[in-house]
């Protein structure tokens, strides 16, 4: 019976070795385990789609910082939306960030300057014929500065400075401001000629980013890699070396959970070995006092390293250790434990 339990999801639960598991504790498992062990025995009945009716997995975010790549991450301050499969027939996979689509109600999202600098070369503009490269960008007051080469003009070092504001299709539009090239200033001259910068860039292959007369937009849905989100953005600033994005209209959030966390309730959503039905899982920050650090390339060894608990209604809620508190080399596979981290 323990391994079924520790099959569940990967090191989760070694009852064993927990001093303060209550006999309460294992009736209570009991019934779910003769649920699984009936449910291997029956026939497979026929799977049906989510536009069958069934609802969809609600997510709710606070004071996350979400790592898409090592180097690119953003901060989400508040978050409201749900998940959307991919497949047509399929269910959302909380390990395979192909599988879904987070669509965005309402949130506060910043990002760094180095890091959305990050999402452009590694991302955006990887193919080895982008027309811009070696892309870094830093801020003056409300102003966004952007350096690199264009690369498509023999690699000739640019410069822009331009201000920042949201287009009426939700996208981030950066306004050329300033304009030189290998060092020369060119805007009054490009004006003086009625050329523009979408006349010295081809970005018609480029996704996440093209060019406008002078100004360059960004496709906020489109700068990271999977997990794709869908949302249309509504007020864009800059402080300090933060670039804030606000999507829809702000709200209160509404799980009452003290601290930082992940919230998915509702729906089917794969998670480890378990599917969820009617989802209630919350993956809770162990250290609230800073943002929780979530990669989900690695969430599991941040699983391992926390506890999890289960609710009366048999909800799962797991405490994870932020992704900057691994050691450096997560090679380790120990099985999580059932109380906090002394």
């Amino acid at each position: 019976m323990r391994h079924l339990i520790q099959a569940a999801v990967p090191g989760t639960l070694d009852l064993h070795r927990n001093q303060d598991f209550s006999i309460q504790s294992a009736m209570r498992s009991i019934p779910v385990l003769a649920l699984a062990m009936l449910g291997a025995a029956l026939p497979a009945r026929p799977t049906q789609s989510p536009a069958a009716g069934k609802a969809s997995v609600q997510v709710e975010m606070h004071n996350v910082l979400y790592h898409f790549t090592p180097s690119i991450s953003v901060h989400i301050v508040n978050l409201q939306g749900h998940l959307v499969s991919t497949e047509k027939q399929g269910i959302p996979i909380f390990d395979d960030a192909n599988s879904f689509l987070l669509v965005i109600h309402s949130a506060e999202i910043s990002i760094t300057t180095d890091s959305l600098a990050s999402a452009l070369n590694e991302y955006v503009l990887a193919s080895p014929d982008a027309p811009l490269k070696e892309i870094h960008i830093t801020t003056r007051g409300d102003k966004l500065r952007i350096r690199g080469r264009l690369h498509s003009k023999g690699d000739v070092p640019f410069e822009t400075e331009g201000s920042l504001a949201v287009t009426s299709e939700g996208e981030i539009r950066v306004h050329t401001e300033k304009l030189r090239a290998a060092h020369i200033p060119l805007k009054g001259l490009m004006d003086l000629l009625g050329e523009t910068v979408a006349k010295m860039i081809d970005t018609r292959r480029i996704q996440g980013l093209r060019a406008e007369k002078d100004d360059l937009i960004l496709v906020a849905t489109e700068l990271f890699p999977p997990p794709h989100i869908q949302g249309s953005l509504s007020a864009i600033s800059v402080h300090e070396n933060q670039i804030v994005q606000q999507f829809g209209t702000a709200v209160s959030l509404k799980a009452k959970i003290s601290g930082n966390y992940m919230a998915y309730r509702g729906g089917q959503l794969r998670f480890g070995k378990i599917t969820l039905s009617d989802t209630d899982l919350v993956l809770i920050d162990m250290n609230p006092s800073d943002p929780f650090d979530f990669y989900l390339d690695h969430y599991k060894d941040q699983l391992v390293a926390g506890y999890t608990k289960t609710t009366p209604s048999f909800g799962l809620r797991a405490y994870f250790r932020d992704y900057n508190k691994l050691p450096s080399a997560p090679t380790r596979r120990s099985r999580a434990r059932t109380s906090p981290q002394q």
